[in-house]
């Protein structure tokens, strides 16, 4: 499909005359167009579009739409529906009274195109550069970021649900794909086995008769693969998303067949680690999370906004990741984002789960200070408040050399690195310093071994230290007070445009999504605060504490 002329349609006198009669004050449709007019243009979107063939909605209005339709929780065909008969919708999308709308199809087939031309972060990029030609929007200042869980568009299966639902979804792209090679292959009785959803309450009762039933079902997938990757099998079965998800099901759930060619389900102590685990045939990405006491599977995403006073709270940043990704992997891709498009933070706010000795440094090396609270030390000496922990002893990083508190130093100065693939430093003192030492009891409380401290190198080390004596100030939980904010904004989200539940299947689409749900968050927040709406001030000792944060970080 060819695109349109790359115009931005008026709205009609006839919609904009009998649009205003019914809405003196306006709805959040109207005021989008009175105060951002249309925001895109097609040109934006021409390399998705082939320049033969009849011409497409035009993609500007279509990207309206969407945000629309997530403002208001609408499906496709509730929003394709709304631009035929609201005369609101009409007016900010510039539609004549009569005009007929479009099929609520294109709506899916808009996303696919995005997806596929991978300008999703473009959407919200264009928005936000908007905001800075019109000075709602600055480079620095302070922005803060915060996680929450989002459900798969999947149900939670048991193991057995899930080996039997996957050939099932296999059995069944292959009769759309490969109907006649399928019928060669199968039995009559697999009608019977197959042919409707497998669910907890039809499944055998009992465990004898369920590990009968599930080596069953391992028999009938093992044979169809083996059909499916014999010689004679037409190659591009193979390449089928249900065939390829099959082979990866039944290599984690079963083990080879035997001698004899039984096939047996895996015990649950020979199963793969949770990041390889598929948990539905229909969505491969999503994967089992769990944060204190909460557990789910499906993904997880992070928004990052601005928190300056007299400005709009605009979310400027949306990082979708697995379930299993943690928190403090995404500061580094979030703030070199913000810094390619001109947008990055003087001060960075973020909740514990972000923060490491590294992310201080690598945060500061990009000129940006990281602010949040940070773990402290573990051993009983911390824990306690008593005896001699790490800062009990003084570090010439020079000399490579650690004086204990007795004034004894260290034998030996180790490097190595732990299975995260942090660097550490180990200082060894020795026996003869440390058995006899008469303050042994508040130094280590092994009965032979001398005492040993292990840190990390100079830059790190000393931004650990500084972080975990800057979070006990007034001045630090004046300034982390502010982080809150975004939870807010979590909330929003969740209970208002979905954020929590993801409509679509795979990573790249729910991605999509957060993208719309944070153009759908930032429309109305700019509608209200262009439309007169004050943002409160912030005190002036946030001010002050925060330059004293900065300075110390």
């Amino acid at each position: 499909m060819s695109l349109p002329a790359p115009t931005l349609d008026a709205v009609p006198p006839d919609t904009l005359r009998v649009a205003r009669a019914s809405f003196p004050k306006g709805t959040l449709a109207m005021n989008l167009r009175d105060h951002l007019g249309s925001v895109y243009e097609d040109d934006l979107f021409a390399s998705l579009f082939s320049p033969l063939g009849q011409p497409a909605v035009p993609p500007w209005r279509l990207v309206l739409v969407s945000i629309l339709q997530f403002v208001e929780g609408l499906t496709d065909r509730q929003a394709a529906d709304a631009v035929r008969g609201r005369l609101d919708w009409k007016y900010a999308l510039g539609l004549e009274l009569t005009d007929p709308g479009f099929h609520y199809s294109v709506l899916s087939e808009f996303r696919a195109r995005l997806i596929a031309g991978d300008v999703a972060q473009t959407l919200l990029d264009t928005l936000l550069t908007r905001c800075q030609q019109q000075g709602w929007l600055k480079a620095g200042g302070t922005q803060r970021t915060d996680a929450t869980h989002v459900l798969g568009a999947v149900r939670a299966m048991n193991r057995l649900e899930s080996v039997g639902e996957t050939l099932r979804a296999a059995l069944n792209a292959l009769a759309v794909a490969a109907p006649d090679w399928l019928h060669g292959q199968i039995t009559a009785d697999w009608w019977d086995h197959y042919s409707r959803r497998v669910e907890e309450y039809r499944l055998p009762k009992g465990d004898a008769a369920r590990q009968v039933y599930a080596n069953t079902i391992g028999t009938d997938g093992t044979q169809l693969l083996a059909a499916i990757y014999a010689p004679t099998a037409p190659d591009w079965l193979r390449q089928l998303p249900a065939v390829e998800l099959l082979r990866r099901m039944w290599v984690q759930q079963y083990y080879a067949p035997d001698a004899d060619g039984a096939v047996r389900q895996r015990s649950a102590k020979d199963v793969p680690p949770g990041a390889l685990w598929i948990h539905s045939p229909y969505d491969g990405e999503v994967r089992y999370g769990t944060k204190r006491s909460t557990t789910w599977v499906g993904f997880k995403v992070h928004l990052t906004e601005t928190c300056d006073p007299a400005t709009p709270h605009l979310i400027t940043q949306v990082q979708t990741t697995s379930a299993l990704a943690g928190d403090n992997t995404q500061v580094a891709a979030i703030q070199t984002e913000l810094g390619a498009k001109g947008l990055a933070p003087q001060t960075h706010l973020v909740a514990a789960g972000y923060t490491s000795a590294e992310e201080f440094v690598q945060s500061k090396e990009r000129g940006i200070v990281l602010v949040g609270p940070i773990r402290e030390a573990t051993n009983w000496q911390a824990r306690e408040g008593q005896g001699y922990d790490l800062s009990a002893f003084a570090i010439d990083w020079e000399q490579q050399r650690v004086t204990c508190p007795n004034g004894k130093h260290n034998s030996q100065w180790k490097q190595h690195t732990d299975r995260s693939g942090r660097r550490l430093i180990q200082a060894l003192f020795r026996k003869a310093d440390c058995l006899p030492c008469p303050v042994r009891a508040m130094c280590t409380r092994s009965k032979n071994a001398p005492r040993q401290v292990t840190f990390q190198p100079q830059i790190a080390q000393e931004a650990l230290q500084a972080a975990r004596s800057a979070q006990h100030t007034a001045a630090f939980k004046e300034v982390i007070a502010a982080r809150a904010g975004v939870e807010g904004t979590m909330s929003q989200g969740v209970r208002a445009l979905e954020l929590r539940q993801s409509r679509y299947i795979g990573l790249e689409k729910t991605h999509l999504q957060h993208i719309w749900i944070a153009l759908a968050l930032n429309v109305l927040r700019l509608v209200a605060w262009l439309g007169g709406r004050e943002i409160p001030p912030r005190r002036r000792a946030y001010r002050t504490s925060l330059r004293w944060i900065q300075g110390v970080l």
